[in-house]
């Protein structure tokens, strides 16, 4: 569906509105990070029937249980990422491609992972203008090994655990920012792959959409 003139100019105030009510006023600090929110057209990354509420500060639904995540939990994600313009970022959660487009205004490079194949059809046509993002198709668990090593880790939603299969895919020094769910709360976390180990350390308690995959290994008990 093409978008008339004056869709894209609401569109435009609804983004810009955004960007003053719910990204500035909630720590969203990285001048580039807003900056880059603030260019990219998040409804050019929905399908048609949701776009009327690409910017309002909730979860929008893109079917068979998946959602765009909150623009909140999204840019305060990569505000911890400490991302650099000669950063290689591994995305864990493409879904319509608009994080990634928005890591795209930043960093070198981007691999975007997706394992819905509508959503990836999607992402990969939305995504067409970004020669610097590599769309790839498959479990969001595995990440891509192929374009390893990464010098960031972005998944860009909840999940239960964070596999050590996505840890090795970063550099020894690399950042990773994520969603942790943790018993029906989730919370926005930070941390730095090092030879001694990996960690994540909680910043913010934010709404933060579910991403499948993810599920904690179950530990056998008596």
């Amino acid at each position: 569906m093409e978008l008339t003139v004056i869709d894209s100019a609401r569109f435009e105030a609804m983004r810009h509105a955004m960007v003053a009510s719910q990204l500035r006023t909630n720590a969203v600090s990285d001048p580039r990070v807003v900056a880059a929110m603030a260019r990219v057209p998040r409804e050019a990354f929905l399908p048609a029937d949701v776009r009327a509420v690409a910017y309002r500060d909730t979860a929008v639904p893109l079917g068979r249980g998946r959602f765009l995540n909150v623009p909140i939990a999204t840019g305060r994600l990569l505000t911890e990422a400490w991302l650099q313009p000669t950063d290689r970022v591994l995305l864990i959660g493409a879904a319509g491609g608009y994080t990634a487009a928005v890591l795209a205004e930043m960093v070198a490079h981007v691999v975007a992972v997706e394992s819905d194949p509508a959503l990836a059809a999607q992402a990969r046509e939305a995504l067409g203008g970004y020669a610097n993002v590599t769309l790839v198709e498959g479990p969001l668990e595995a990440g891509h090994d192929a374009g390893a090593p990464y010098d960031v880790l972005v998944i860009d939603g909840a999940v239960e655990h964070v596999p050590e299969a996505l840890v090795a895919q970063v550099v020894a020094g690399g950042r990773a920012v994520a969603g942790i769910a943790d018993r029906g709360i989730t919370r926005l976390t930070a941390g730095r792959k090092t030879g001694g180990g990996f960690g994540l350390l909680d910043f913010a308690d934010v709404d933060c959409v579910s991403l499948p995959g993810f599920a904690r290994p179950k530990t056998f008990t008596f």
